[in-house]
């Protein structure tokens, strides 16, 4: 056995994978990392096109961020989620700065299914009622009460879970959940909302979730109108907006939020990934001052061991520093257009590819039968059959060194915001010939 077998074998003896069957699991080697490329146990270097697990913004290598959490672990290592010190005041300052307008006050905890499980509690807390609106295909974490909100198929191991979820559609044009024509859908999915409340009754709703893009279940881009409506919407019924930007969240989709995109603010704002770019757990909730406000005098029943970590704070200091700095905001906004020319061309040359869809450094693919029907190649929450062509896809990517997530009939591009032009039409170049070569 190689070094990497070798290696695999001790760590499967007595490390679990996560989202798998043990004895189907599929790891990743990596040695090294620098910019939007790392490197396996046998040298070959790879195109991050997941960022790892859609977290690593910033890239590979980033010494700024490890320089930060190596001088904060030397001067305190370990804190009390009470304690007092520079880099978590800092750090709420660069949040505050950062995140959308009326954003002023965080809880800081591990990771984005904690800030959800966290947004959900605070949202019941402060305004009393106990049913929550989420999206049928959303992903909101894999905690108890973040995976009930889930509307994808990961939920159901775990049914029944948390109770009083509802669920809305998708804003999914390519195949309207209303069975409208793509492009002349409009915002059904939005304004439907109103049905909903109608039906369960407004004053027992106290949240409605949303990812500000929807991630790893499709890059649903919604139309320009929709989240103003779901805005207005919850205004009018006195609901709190709550918007996921676990995924999207630091510059993700060429702005800080994805809700940038559309100028809106939501009540209570929640993040992970990007905010550390994955090189230490943290995740935060941010809230508006009415919210933080209401805790003034009332118990905010959430807390952890871990609340605040120091040595995360400087990470997640540091990494946004990184993006300010090296303009990486801007940056992903300036390669939108190339994301989109190279997903066309690939929608253009490939009777497989169905739909392509993109915004910022966020790019989805669809692989279809054939582009009259539609129809996708397994049906949605389904594993490629052992032996089709959709099988061997993934193995056709990694023959060509491109670390990429093909779920089910999608195909989700995500780099570092850090790749160059040169390296993202590269890569895309290599989705190509993957495609040609497992289904031609």
């Amino acid at each position: 056995m190689n070094e990497f077998e070798t290696l695999s074998e001790r760590q499967r003896k007595h490390v679990l994978y996560t989202w798998t069957a043990q004895g189907s699991a599929r790891p990743v080697g990596i040695q090294t990392g620098q910019g939007a490329e790392f490197t396996d146990h046998e040298g070959k270097v790879w195109l991050d096109f997941e960022s790892q697990v859609f977290n690593c913004n910033a890239g590979h290598g980033q010494t700024r961020i490890t320089d930060a959490m190596v001088a904060q672990a030397e001067q305190l290592a370990c804190a009390h989620p009470a304690a007092v010190f520079e880099r978590k005041a800092a750090l709420g300052e660069a949040l505050a700065r950062v995140t959308p307008e009326g954003i002023d006050k965080f809880f800081l905890c591990l990771s984005g299914a904690e800030a959800v499980e966290n947004a959900y509690k605070i949202a019941r807390m402060v305004t009393g009622r106990h049913k929550v609106i989420a999206r049928r295909r959303s992903y909101h974490g894999a905690s108890m009460g973040a995976l009930a909100l889930t509307g994808d198929w990961r939920r159901m191991a775990i049914e029944p879970g948390v109770g009083g979820v509802i669920r809305m559609e998708d804003p999914y044009c390519y195949r309207c959940p209303y069975g409208l024509s793509k492009g002349k859908c409009g915002t059904r999915c939005a304004t439907d909302l109103e049905r909903i409340l109608e039906l369960e009754g407004p004053d027992t709703i106290a949240a409605v979730f949303l990812e500000g893009v929807t991630g790893a279940n499709g890059g649903f881009v919604p139309p320009d109108d929709y989240w103003p409506i779901i805005r207005d919407i919850c205004d009018r019924h006195g609901i709190l907006l709550v918007s996921d930007e676990v995924f999207t969240g630091f510059g993700r989709t060429g702005e800080w939020f994805a809700v940038d995109h559309w100028s809106v603010r939501p009540d209570i704002i929640t993040m992970a990934k990007g905010l550390t770019s994955g090189y230490a757990p943290l995740g935060a909730v941010g809230i508006t001052q009415d919210i933080a406000d209401h805790f003034e005098s009332n118990t905010l029943w959430c807390g952890l061991t871990s609340y605040a970590h120091p040595v995360s704070c400087a990470a997640a200091l540091a990494t946004i520093e990184v993006y300010e700095d090296d303009r990486l905001i801007e940056h992903a906004a300036a390669l939108d257009s190339v994301l989109k020319e190279e997903l066309q061309a690939l929608l253009a040359h490939h009777s497989v590819v169905g739909d392509v869809r993109s915004i910022g450094l966020l790019g989805a693919m669809e692989l279809v039968t054939d582009k009259t029907s539609n129809t996708p190649l397994v049906p949605y929450g389904k594993s490629a059959p052992e032996g089709s062509a959709l099988s061997t896809f993934p193995a056709e990517l990694k023959k060509r060194g491109l670390h990429i997530l093909v779920r089910g009939h999608m195909l989700i591009v995500a780099p570092p915001l850090c790749i160059t032009e040169a390296q993202l039409r590269d890569g895309m170049r290599r989705i190509g010939d993957a495609l040609a070569a497992a289904f031609n």
